[in-house]
């Protein structure tokens, strides 16, 4: 069997923010609610405790906890993915085993973080999650994270390996997007198509399976542009990446890190502005201030969210 067609995962998944609440605890009602808004909005799938998720700021018991509230509510209604990056493969294992329990589809991981690791170290990393992991993979290239960007050479023998399924290729390096999508997009789901003129231009030639973004702070605006490339709507599709660029290119830098915080805070105060279950971020982020919350909330009402 193609390995491709082990997941079912397309369109955009977004990661979503972890709520806390003003204690900085873990705030599950919150979750609740901005699991509720997602699935109404129509996502195609989402990615739990990823980098917007606060992965690194969350014990492996809440976690494990996020899991189970993530699955109890929405397993089987729409693909979950889980963000199980850490630094051994004994504890991503452990985390793939409490997300399989909690009914998620699929886990999401980078290299081990900080260790910055050879080629080898990773490869050999991947096979020992492929070899024991209860969920098929998703690599996520994230070099802003990792201070990895992962060569070509080096993911071709990584998604050779039997429970590798996706690639998440979130490199700011537009070429090594595209030579990635065509050496392994037959054997693979690659995900990190850009919402623009360029993305649908890629999509409309070559086809493709989505992208993995940030929050969906703009609701049905995200998935719609896939829903309406695929129904042959291509202005309507344009419609809606023009808004998705709008937030990229006034809240984040080319190499997709914010420019006036985290890319958590910000996406929380966009949510908090909308009347959405955001939150706050915990030590070490800081919320954003009240003059940058502004700027957020004047792009929110620039593109009719508020």
């Amino acid at each position: 069997m193609n390995k491709r067609s082990r997941a079912d995962w397309r369109g955009y998944i977004p990661a979503i923010t972890t709520p806390f609440d003003a204690e900085r605890n873990l705030d599950l009602k919150a979750l609740g609610g901005l699991l509720e808004w997602l699935h109404g909005e129509g996502m195609h799938g989402l990615l739990i405790a990823g980098t917007t998720g606060e992965w690194p700021s969350l014990s492996d018991p809440e976690r494990a906890e996020l899991f189970a509230a993530a699955g109890a509510q929405l397993k089987g209604k729409l693909p979950l993915l889980a963000g199980c990056t850490a630094y051994t493969p004994r504890q991503v294992l452990a985390l793939a085993d409490h997300a399989a329990a909690s009914g998620f589809d699929g886990i999401v991981v980078t290299p081990p973080p900080y260790y910055k690791p050879s080629d080898e170290e990773i490869l050999g990393f991947y096979a020992d999650l492929s070899a024991a992991t209860p969920l098929p993979i998703c690599v996520y290239n994230w070099p802003p994270g990792t201070g990895i960007d992962m060569p070509l050479d080096l993911l071709k023998r990584i998604a050779a390996l039997e429970n590798v399924v996706a690639i998440k290729q979130s490199t700011s390096n537009l070429r090594g997007f595209i030579d990635t999508f065509f050496a392994l997009n037959d054997e693979v789901r690659v995900f990190g198509h850009s919402m623009d003129e360029h993305g649908l231009t890629f999509l409309r030639a070559h086809g493709g399976d989505g992208t993995m973004g940030a929050g969906a702070v703009l609701g049905r605006t995200h998935p719609d542009f896939y829903n309406k490339l695929w129904a042959g709507d291509v202005e309507g599709a344009r419609a809606c990446g023009r808004q998705d660029r709008v937030i990229l290119d006034q809240w984040y830098t080319p190499e997709l890190v914010g420019r006036f915080g985290s890319g958590p805070a910000i996406l929380k105060a966009a949510l908090n502005a909308q009347g959405l279950p955001g939150g706050y971020v915990r030590a070490p982020l800081r919320d954003v201030s009240a003059g940058d919350a502004e700027i957020i909330r004047e792009t929110l009402v620039e593109l009719g969210r508020i």
